[in-house]
């Protein structure tokens, strides 16, 4: 596990910049954190940092899933408005994670069941105004190496 503690905006966009140096495709990304928590904005910083401008990166919410062009093609999904794990699957999510990007899941504890074993699962503590805790935990070897390079 490694945790990171944000105490700004600033050090969001570090910690998405060091979590986008260790990415590689092929990646699952399960956000986990309640509303104002920081997901999005993660997702911002890592799509910053792989050459997405960060304005066009914003809450998939209503669109369910956003596609970005960055180092690698990235896929985010918000699961927060779905009914069931089943409408997530409706929208190839499988297809997706495993179609050589990135993919982003926020509130990925609700699609739990459909992600792949192995995957990077990063908690998100809101800890004050602009301050977060980011738990990252691997859930095997390939996100384990993940981890391992960002501490």
């Amino acid at each position: 596990m490694f945790t990171f503690t944000s105490h700004s905006e600033e050090e969001t966009r570090q910690f998405g910049q060091m979590l986008a140096e260790a990415l590689e495709p092929g990646t699952v990304v399960a956000l986990i954190g309640n509303l104002g928590a920081g997901k999005t904005r993660l997702v911002q910083a890592v799509a910053e940092a792989s050459g997405v401008d960060r304005r066009e990166v914003g809450s998939p919410t209503f669109v369910l899933v956003q596609e970005y062009a960055g180092r690698w093609p990235i896929y985010h999904f918000d699961t927060y408005r779905l009914a069931d794990t089943e409408a997530f699957l409706a929208l190839g999510a499988e297809e997706y994670m495993t179609a050589g990007g990135v993919c982003f899941i926020e509130w990925a504890d609700r699609v739990a069941d459909t992600l792949p074993a192995d995957h990077v699962r990063i908690e998100i503590s809101h800890l004050g105004e602009t301050a977060r805790e980011f738990r990252v935990t691997s859930m095997g070897p390939h996100s384990a190496a993940i981890i391992a390079r960002l501490g």
